[in-house]
């Protein structure tokens, strides 16, 4: 049967764990964060635009409708 280990113990070689990990990440450099952010804007901006029209179409079709 497997030896309990205290929670501080336990704790203590989770966090060593994570650190080793931390250390093989790959962060990106200046460039790619910068294009990345762009891309992320770009596509934010595209789907806030698209929801917009079409909330705004669906409304407009309602109201032609007569729902409301």
């Amino acid at each position: 049967m497997a030896t309990r280990q205290g929670l501080g113990r336990r704790a203590a070689q989770f966090l060593r764990e994570v650190r080793s990990e931390a250390r093989k990440i790959a962060w990106p450099n200046r460039r790619e964060l910068t294009v990345y952010t762009a891309v992320v804007l770009v596509v934010v901006a595209a789907t806030t635009l698209f929801v917009a029209v079409a909330d705004l179409g669906i409304s407009q079709l309602i109201h032609l409708v007569g729902i409301l």
